[in-house]
């Protein structure tokens, strides 16, 4: 089944305004880099500060908060100052539920691929 024929009408789906729409793609944006995601699953074990999650991503401490600004922008995290560091949470759960939703999607067109390729395409099992 493609995709079009997957799709099913939301009964609560509304028109969206240019204003909400440019909000939507704001979010998406900020999902939109490996980097971000990466922090978000940090901070899915719990809140943390930049220089942990430096070291958790294995980056520098200004990436990492440049990409924890528009994270923060975007909504998706909250920031809470603690002593002289800042920690970071998730502000809305949802991501999770987004991220949930595309990797399963991907993973199903995946395997719809491998399956059509027959079995040459399909992984060998080692004894």
């Amino acid at each position: 089944m493609n995709a079009r024929a997957a799709h099913r009408p939301n009964a609560n789906h509304r028109e969206l305004s240019d204003a909400a729409l440019a909000l939507v793609a704001t979010r998406f944006r900020a999902m939109g880099e490996p980097i971000r995601l990466r922090m978000l699953r940090a901070l899915e074990r719990g809140d943390r500060s930049v220089s942990a999650l430096t070291e958790a991503i294995g980056s520098t401490q200004p990436n990492i908060s440049k990409h924890l600004k528009v994270l923060q922008d975007a909504g998706l995290v909250n920031r809470r100052q603690e002593g002289s560091a800042a920690h970071f949470s998730i502000a809305d759960p949802m991501v999770f539920e987004l991220c949930d939703i595309v990797c399963s999607r991907l993973r199903a067109q995946l395997e719809e691929q491998v399956e059509a390729l027959g079995p040459a395409a399909r992984p060998r099992r080692r004894a």
